[in-house]
């Protein structure tokens, strides 16, 4: 097994990224007059399932600048947040429990958090790469604010964050950080709990990588 470790440049990439996206949810909020403050609910709750090698390090980074105490605390609630939320699963129920990182309404790593955290709240749309174009109608609060001011029909006039190119980019670096053996390596489908229970990503060394080292052992390793 070995790390997938992010380096500096990727780094920088991914928050650029987080960062373009922070300025269109942004907009998109100032057009609705949408707002978290004062919000009755604490969408930390919700159950999210996070899919890149890449978040989890960009994640796992932000996590290893927290003090070791911190770390080891939010490990335990971590573990305790994954086995509550498999009871609820298989009680064929959707988990709702707040996240490891959330401490007193506010997360620990808010300029760490990932993308599905970052896109939640106002409208957005996607199109998939079959060309089917989905459409996410944001959360609760802003639902009802698109209700007041756009009726029931919700037509094209709701302003709503374009997360398509976004998600093309970051899967554009996921290859990247993977070495462009994107598809060697299983699928992710990880809660943050899950994610922080873990540890950093550990990938098994693809085969054709293995048979490579074994007849073209590099210098370190002949020693």
């Amino acid at each position: 097994m070995k790390e997938l470790m992010l380096d500096r440049e990727l780094h920088e990439r991914m928050a650029q990224i987080y960062q373009e996206m922070a300025e269109d949810y942004q907009k998109v909020a100032t057009e609705l007059r949408f707002s978290c403050d004062g919000c009755p609910d604490n969408c930390c709750d919700s159950w999210f399932q996070h899919h890149t090698y890449i978040e989890w390090a960009y994640l796992w980074r932000g996590f290893c600048q927290l003090s070791q105490e911190k770390q080891v605390e939010i490990v335990e609630r971590s573990r305790r947040y994954c086995v509550d939320s498999e009871k609820v699963l298989a009680a064929g129920q959707r988990p709702q429990i707040i996240c490891p990182l959330n401490e007193e309404g506010r997360c620990l790593l808010y300029t760490h958090r990932l993308m599905v955290c970052r896109t939640h709240g106002v409208p957005a749309t996607m199109q998939r790469p079959d060309g089917k174009r989905l459409n996410f109608p944001g959360c609760f609060r802003c639902q009802e604010l698109v209700q007041e001011q756009y009726g029931t029909g919700q037509g094209e006039s709701v302003p709503r964050v374009e997360r398509t190119l976004v998600l093309r980019r970051l899967a554009t670096l996921e290859n990247e950080f993977l070495d462009g053996k994107r598809h060697l390596y299983p699928r992710l489908q990880l809660t943050i709990a899950q994610m922080l229970t873990k540890g950093p990503p550990m990938v098994a060394t693809p085969h054709c990588e293995r048979v490579a080292k074994e007849h073209y052992p590099s210098e370190q390793d002949k020693h």
